[in-house]
Formats: C-alpha cells, structure tokens, sequence
C-alpha cells in the first residue's frame, strides 16, 4: 500500500512541475479530459483540486503508515479524509475567490449600442467621423456615422443607435 501512497504524491509533485513549467497546456489537455464527461461537474472538480487531493492522499497515507500502527483500511481512510478536507479548503479559500476575479477586458463592438460616447472627430450627414466610448476601464476610439443622417460636431456627446459593417451609428445625445 505504501507504493501507492507513493504514486499518488509523486504524481502530484510531477503534475505540479509540469503545470508550472508548461501552464495552459496541461492544464487545458485535463480540463478537456474533464470535459470529455457527459455530465456536468461540480467546479469542485476542477484540475488544480483534485491534482491537490491525489497529492494530499499520497503524503497523508505516507505519514499515516510510516509513523502509526493502524490498520491499512483505517489508514486508508484517513488519507481520504485528509485529502478531501485539504482540498475543500485549498478549493474555498483560494479556487473559488480566483474564478470570480478573472476578468476580461475583451468586448464586440454590439456592446457599444445604447452607450454614450464623445464625438472627436466630426461626423458629417453622409461619411465618416470618429467617437470614443469608456467600456471595460479603458477608452475605445471607434469609426462613427449619423443615424440620423444629420451632422454631429466634435465635442459633442452621441449616442450609439445601431452597428452596421463595423460602423456605429450614432444620434446626438442631449441630456433632459
């Protein structure tokens, strides 16, 4: 049984190399294996959780059977408890808080419609100008057209109606 006390932690220790050396990959090839399942999972049973677990199971049953005269099922069993406690804890304290603070600034440019942007380069009844929108913390210049096809000069705020071909259109914004 000690073998395989052994197996799992060294398992672990490698799977812990090779995901901090090649990161992604790894850990997207086990997330599709993981994926493969046809039901859903838990996000407990996330890659980094249960590569934890596997790696607490072998050290635990390590130290349980080198310095305690228990039986191998008792000492089976508290590996698993250990194991299943340890990566609940690793799982609620530091999994769970990072899967909420991933973010991404990432936007179409169908998010932009209804939003109030600043016209910086003029836009004429029939063309082109320029307006610039605050989405995700940053600031986005983008190609801009009247929708209403009147002229809309620089300074002034417009509103983004519709997106056609990758051109806002937009309608003066007056505030009430």
């Amino acid at each position: 049984m000690l073998e395989f006390y052994w197996g799992c932690l060294i398992t672990g220790i490698i799977f812990t190399l090779l995901t901090v050396i090649f990161d992604d990959f790894l850990g997207n090839m086990m997330e599709g294996i993981l994926d493969a399942l046809t039901f859903d999972l838990p996000g407990f049973f996330n890659t980094t959780v249960l590569m934890s677990a596997l790696t607490t199971l072998g050290g635990a049953g390590i130290l349980f059977t080198l310095y305690t005269s228990l039986s191998h099922v008792v000492i089976f069993l508290l590996s698993l408890c250990s194991a299943f406690l340890l990566s609940t804890f690793f799982y609620f304290l530091y999994v769970k808080p990072m899967e909420r603070a991933e973010s991404s600034t990432g936007f179409s440019v169908k998010d932009f419609i209804g939003m109030v942007g600043e016209v910086t380069i003029p836009i004429p009844k029939e063309g082109y100008g320029e307006i610039v929108l605050s989405i995700a913390g940053a600031s986005s210049n983008q190609i801009a057209a009247s929708f209403d096809e009147e002229e809309i000069p620089s300074g002034s705020k417009a509103l983004v109606i519709e997106v056609r071909e990758g051109t806002l259109l937009v309608s003066p914004y007056e505030q009430i």
